[in-house]
Formats: C-alpha cells, sequence, structure tokens
C-alpha cells in the first residue's frame, strides 16, 4: 500500500518555500519544515550558519504571514501530497529534509511520497522533536481548548514569544493557524508506516516534556537503511537555545553528500 497521490491541482513552487541566502548550483539543499504555528523565518537564521555550498530552502505553510488569505491546512495527508509536489523541482541537487515537532511528521510523509511516488530519495531525513509514529501516541488535545488554554499548552512547551502572544492585535491573526496545525498533528495517525530509503536522524532534547528520548529513538523502525539520534540539552525547542551546535552537527552529517 502508498500514499495515495493528489488530483488537486499543485500550486508553484514559490508558494511554499523560501529561499534567505539564495546558492547557485548549490552541493546540496536542505529543506526545513516548521512545527505547528511556525513559519518559514523559523529557520532565518540557519542560512548562514550552513556551509556556502548548502542551500537552506524553509516551507512556508498556508495561513499565515504571506500566505494569510489562504485556508490552513486541514489534513496531513493532502499537505505531504502537495508539498511533495512543490520539493520536485529542487531535485536537480541532493535534498536533505529537517522537520520539527509537527514538520516532522509532515517530513516523514512527504519522504514516503517522494520515494514511493516519484523515485526522489532524499540524501538524510531529520526527525525533531517528534515521537516515532510506531509508538502509542500521547493524547493531547490543545486544539480543542479555548483560546487561553491553547496559549497555556503553547507557553508550557517553550518556543514562543510571550510578548507577541500578549499582543491583543497580532494574537487573533494568529490564533487560527496555531488551532488549525496543532488539530493536524493531535489527529495525525498515519494511513502507512514504513520504512524510508533515506537514511534518518532523529534529534531530541534530553528534557523536551513530550517526547521521551527512547519514543525519538523509535523512528529507527521507520529506517530501511542507516539510522542515528543525536540527543541535545534542552527542551521540546532545544534547537532555538541550541542554533549554532544543531546546525553545526547537521553540516557535518551531509558533508560527504555530493
Amino acid at each position: 500500500m502508498t500514499p495515495a497521490p493528489s488530483v488537486r491541482a499543485v500550486p508553484p513552487a514559490d508558494r511554499w518555500l523560501r529561499r534567505f541566502r539564495p546558492v547557485s548550483g548549490p552541493r546540496l539543499r536542505l529543506v526545513c519544515l516548521p512545527h505547528a504555528g511556525g513559519t518559514a523565518g523559523a529557520f532565518h537564521g540557519w542560512a548562514d550558519a550552513l556551509p556556502d555550498d548548502v542551500e537552506l530552502v524553509a516551507v512556508q505553510y498556508p495561513g499565515r504571514q504571506d500566505r494569510f488569505a489562504e485556508p490552513c491546512p486541514q489534513d496531513m495527508g493532502e499537505l505531504a501530497d502537495t508539498l511533495a509536489g512543490a520539493l520536485l523541482p529542487l531535485f536537480d541537487a541532493p535534498v536533505a529534509l529537517f522537520g520539527h515537532s509537527m514538520g516532522a511528521a509532515l517530513a516523514y510523509e512527504v519522504t514516503l511520497r517522494l520515494e514511493t511516488l516519484h523515485r526522489a530519495v532524499p540524501s538524510r531525513l531529520f526527525v525533531s522533536g517528534q515521537s516515532s509514529p510506531t509508538r502509542p501516541r500521547r493524547e493531547r488535545d490543545l486544539h480543542l481548548r479555548d483560546d487561553d488554554a491553547l496559549l497555556a499548552g503553547l507557553l508550557e512547551l517553550g518556543g514562543m514569544d510571550e510578548a507577541v502572544l500578549a499582543d491583543p492585535e497580532l494574537l487573533p491573526l494568529l490564533l487560527p493557524s496555531f488551532r488549525a496545525d496543532l488539530r493536524l498533528i493531535e489527529t495525525y495517525r498515519p494511513r502507512l508506516t514504513a520504512p524510508v530509503r533515506a537514511p534518518v536522524t532523529a534529534c531530541v532534547g534530553d528534557a523536551d516534556p513530550d517526547v521521551p528520548v527512547a519514543d525519538a529513538a523509535a523512528w529507527a523502525d521507520l529506517a530501511a537503511t542507516e539510522f542515528d539520534v543525536r540527543v541535545f540539552p534542552g527542551g521540546h525547542f532545544y534547537l532555538v537555545d541550541r542554533e549554532a551546535e544543531v546546525v553545526a552537527d547537521i553540516a557535518g552529517r551531509l558533508a560527504a553528500v555530493r
């Protein structure tokens, strides 16, 4: 059984992808998928920290910032179908995927589609801050709570700018994407949990309240070839406080890719 391809037209890739430092003829592209409620800008600082021959391409989900007028994604499978199509033009060079939290689950789904439907195998899949789909799910219902309880849950996880969340003019614009993304990941149930051919690295914070190290290490069950796990100091958003260390570690793992 393989994921069914979408019959919907794929939007132009430039609606989905942001390049903060375009690279001519890159040795490799690193595609980064943000967390629930996140934007492409979460990876802005990574672009200049990567080697000069690596191009960072960040995904911008609908329903936020310059895509505010578009509806937020409602189905993980449909989102993965569309994003896989938008990434195909990048495969004139090797492509690695990095996804954090909700973005990790989406990166896995996109990798499945790239490999099974498009014969495009990423050079590596990084799944960060997300338990393996093979592990029993920890039930969460933030998307069903009222606004105050939803925001309290996000603040507990960390990684959110408290000043932004306290802005009475900005907050109503952000809440719909927060709620929609949380619903997407909290109701995520994979149609297929199959190993991917791409090498897999699982990244996790040693104090993540949502993702025990053992649950991150269980991504090994979905790696058909190479797998390793990297544990960083910190919580769910360890990659914010440890940005330089995380980017250096990723760059080191991709150094041999040509």
